[in-house]
C-alpha cells in the first residue's frame, strides 16, 4: 500500500486548498479524456481493459522460456526496456540475475538501449554456451539501437540452433497491424505480442512490452495486475483531500512556482535504482516541452549522500526531493557486537540494518529540509509484484495531472526526434543526404 506525506514539504497554511481548483480541472480533463494526447490514454483503465487472451499467452511464453533457456535477452530502448528492468530489480534486487537459480526464473539481460559493441559482446560472453531466447520490443522495428542489437542476437541464435529452431526462441512485441518488425514476425513465424496503439512507450511497462521479460524473470503477473487494479480504483477518486495522486501533483506545481525546477527521486533501497531510471524517462519525456517542466533526477541514498549530498545540502536552492521509503525489507540483518570496538560502532550493536537505514533517512530528510530542500515522501509497505503494479500507476497518474497543470501534452515527445535526424544524416541513411555536409562542417 502507498502512503503519501507532505509533512516536510514546507507548505503554507491553505496552500493546497488554494491550488485545489487547478488540480481538479486537470483531473477532470484527464478522466474525461478531453485533453491533449487523449488518444494515448490506454493506460488509464488498463487494469480493466487489457487483452486477457494475450495475457494468458504471455504467461505461457514465459514458462516456455523458463523451460528451454537459461537467459532471455530483452531488446528495446526507452520505455521498451526501462519498466521491465525496473520491475525485475524492484522485486528481486540488483543481483537478480546472479540469484535467478534460486527462483523459477531466467537471467534477463537488456540490449538495444545503446550502440556499444563492448556491451553486446559482454552479453554474448555471459551467455556463453548456454541456451537463450530473445524478446525484441519495437513498435516500428526500425529504431536504430534495438534494430542493430536484434540483427546481432538473431545471427547468434541462428548460428547456434539453425534458422528453423531459432524461430521458436524469438518473441516479437510490436505494432498489432503494421511495421517492419510486425511484417518480419509474420513472415518468419515468430510469436507476436502487441504494443497497444493507445499506450505510449513510457506508459507501456504493464502491457506485453514489460510483462514478458518480467514474467520470464519470475515476477507474478497476476499480482502485478492486482496492484494495478487496486491503484486504479483507489486513485479514480475526484476528492482532492483523499486522493494522494492529486495532492502530489499539486505539490509539484507549488514547488515549481517557488523556483524548485529539479525533483530528486531519492530511495534508500538499491532495488529501487532502476525504478529511478524509469521515473526519469516518464517525467522528462512527458513534461520537458516548450521550455517548461521540472527536471527529474534520481538518487540512491545513503550512497549518493557521499557524492551529491553536499550539493543537495548547500548548493543552489532550486530543488526538492521525493523520497520513496520501504517499510519492510525483504531481509534484515543485525549489527554484531565487537569487544574491541575499533570502529567505534558498538553504539549500533544489536540494532537491525533496517532500523539504521530508517534513522539515516529521517536524519537526512530533516537536514535537507533545514538546508532549504523540501521533502515529499512516498511510503511502500514492501517491494513485491503487487506494489510494483500499484506504484507504476501512482506515478503515471501524478505525471498526467502535473503535465496538464503545466499546460503541455504529456503523451508526445517531439524533441526526441532531433538527434535521430542528425544521426541518420551522419550515417548516410537515404533521405538525409542534404543535411550531412552541414553537420560535418559543424563538428
Amino acid at each position: 500500500m502507498i502512503k503519501f506525506s507532505t509533512k516536510n514539504a514546507g507548505l503554507l497554511e491553505g496552500e493546497l486548498e488554494k491550488i485545489q481548483p487547478q488540480v481538479e480541472a486537470a483531473y477532470n480533463t484527464l478522466m474525461n479524456r478531453s485533453g491533449a494526447g487523449a488518444e494515448m490514454l490506454g493506460w488509464l483503465n488498463l487494469a480493466n481493459e487489457y487483452d486477457k487472451e494475450e495475457f494468458a499467452r504471455l504467461k505461457s511464453a514465459a514458462k516456455k522460456i523458463q523451460s528451454d533457456s537459461d537467459v532471455l535477452v530483452s531488446i528495446g530502448i526507452g520505455g521498451s526496456y526501462l519498466g521491465a528492468r525496473a520491475g525485475i530489480e524492484f522485486v528481486f534486487g540488483p543481483f537478480a540475475n546472479q540469484l535467478a537459480k534460486d527462483r523459477d526464473g531466467v537471467e534477463v539481460y537488456f540490449a538495444g538501449s545503446n550502440i556499444s559493441s563492448s556491451y553486446v559482446q559482454n552479453i554474448f560472453d555471459i551467455i556463453g554456451d548456454r541456451d537463450f531466447s530473445v524478446n525484441v520490443i519495437s513498435k516500428s522495428g526500425t529504431t536504430t539501437e534495438p534494430a542493430v542489437a536484434f540483427r546481432l542476437f538473431k545471427e547468434k541464435l541462428e548460428e547456434k540452433y539453425g534458422k528453423e529452431a531459432a524461430k521458436d526462441r524469438i518473441y516479437c512485441t510490436t505494432d498489432g497491424n503494421k511495421g517492419a518488425l510486425h511484417d518480419m514476425a509474420i513472415e518468419e513465424g515468430y510469436e507476436r505480442f502487441v504494443v497497444p496503439d493507445a499506450t505510449g512507450g513510457r506508459f507501456s511497462c504493464l502491457t506485453a512490452v514489460g510483462l514478458l521479460p518480467m514474467a520470464a524473470a519470475g515476477m507474478d503477473l497476476d499480482e502485478i495486475m492486482r496492484g494495478l487494479s487496486d491503484a486504479t480504483e483507489k486513485y479514480n477518486n475526484p476528492d482532492f483531500m483523499t486522493n494522494d495522486v492529486m495532492k502530489y501533483a499539486a505539490c509539484r506545481t507549488i514547488m515549481l512556482s517557488r523556483g524548485k525546477v529539479i525533483e530528486i527521486l531519492a530511495n534508500y533501497e538499491p532495488s529501487l535504482t532502476m525504478f529511478g531510471e524509469w521515473y526519469k524517462q516518464l517525467f522528462a519525456e512527458s513534461e520537458g516541452k516548450e521550455h517548461k517542466g521540472i527536471f527529474p533526477v534520481s538518487a540512491n541514498f545513503s550512497t549518493d549522500l557521499h557524492s551529491i549530498g553536499q550539493f543537495i545540502q548547500d548548493g543552489a536552492r532550486n530543488m526538492f526531493e521525493t523520497v520513496i521509503w520501504v517499510d519492510k525489507p525483504q531481509t534484515d540483518l543485525t549489527v554484531p557486537n565487537d569487544e574491541a570496538n575499533v570502529d567505534g560502532l558498538n553504539f549500533a550493536s544489536g540494532k537491525t540494518m533496517q532500523f539504521m537505514n530508517q534513522q539515516a533517512m529521517r536524519g537526512t530528510m530533516l537536514a535537507h529540509v533545514d538546508g532549504g530542500t523540501p521533502n515529499l515522501t512516498v511510503n511502500l509497505d514492501e517491494l513485491s509484484s503487487y506494489t510494483f503494479g500499484e506504484l507504476v500507476y501512482f506515478f503515471w497518474k501524478v505525471l498526467a495531472l502535473s503535465a496538464y497543470m503545466l499546460g503541455v501534452n504529456p503523451f508526445d515527445q517531439p524533441g526526441v526526434e532531433a538527434y535521430k535526424k542528425n544521426m541518420f544524416a551522419l550515417l548516410g541513411k537515404p533521405g538525409f543526404e542534404d543535411m550531412k555536409a552541414d553537420l560535418e562542417a559543424r563538428l
